[in-house]
C-alpha cells in the first residue's frame, strides 16, 4: 500500500472513530434518545443538588453491582454487564489503530488509562447532568472492554510491526493452502 492509500485509510479510521464516539455518547448518556443541548443546559443550571442526588442514588462501592449481577442474574443485569464491556471493545481497537506503531495510547497502559478516563468522563457526565446512574463498577467494566479490544488486536499488530514492512505482514497472514 502506497503512502497516499495509507493516509486515506488512516482518515477513514479517524472518521469511524468519531462516529463510534458519537454513538457511544448517544448510548451511554442519552440511552439512544435525542441529544438536546437545551435540556443539558437546564440540568446544569439545577446546581449541585442534581450532582449530589445522583451520587447518592448511584453506586460508589466497587464490585457491588457485579456482586448483585452474580447473585441475581436477571436479563437486565446480564445485559448491563456485557453491554458495558462490549461498548468499549472498539475503543481499545481504535486506540491501537490510531497510535503510531502501537506506542503511547496504543500500549497496554495507554489503553488502560484512556479507557478508564473516557469511562470516568461519561459516568461523571451522567451524574453531573442527572441523566443516568453513576456506577463505579461501570468504570471497571468499560476499562475491561477497552483492554479486551487491545488484546484482540495486539497480536495482529505484532505480525505487522510497521507499515513499511507490509510485504512481510502479507506473507504471514495470507492463506497458504493445505
Amino acid at each position: 500500500m502506497n503512502p497516499k492509500q495509507q493516509r486515506r485509510m488512516m482518515y477513514g479510521v479517524q472518521v469511524l472513530f468519531i462516529v463510534y464516539l458519537y454513538i457511544l455518547v448517544k448510548i451511554i448518556l442519552f440511552k439512544f434518545g435525542t441529544i438536546d443541548p437545551v435540556f443539558l443546559w437546564h440540568q446544569l443550571q439545577q446546581g449541585p443538588h442534581n450532582l449530589i442526588s445522583s451520587l447518592h442514588t448511584g453506586n460508589l462501592i466497587p464490585l457491588a453491582t457485579l456482586s448483585d449481577t452474580y447473585d441475581h442474574p436477571t436479563p437486565h443485569n446480564l445485559l448491563n454487564l456485557t453491554g458495558n464491556i462490549a461498548l468499549f471493545i472498539p475503543y481499545g481497537l481504535f486506540l491501537v489503530l490510531l497510535s503510531p506503531h502501537g506506542k503511547s495510547s496504543g500500549s497496554f497502559t495507554g489503553v488502560l488509562l484512556w479507557s478508564f478516563a473516557l469511562s470516568a468522563a461519561l459516568e461523571g457526565s451522567q451524574a453531573l447532568f442527572y441523566i443516568g446512574t453513576f456506577d463505579v463498577d461501570d468504570l471497571l467494566l468499560n476499562t475491561i472492554g477497552g483492554l479486551l479490544g487491545y488484546l484482540l488486536l495486539r497480536p495482529v499488530m505484532q505480525l505487522c510491526p510497521s507499515r513499511s514492512t507490509e510485504e512481510k505482514c502479507n506473507a504471514h497472514t495470507q492463506y497458504q493452502g493445505p
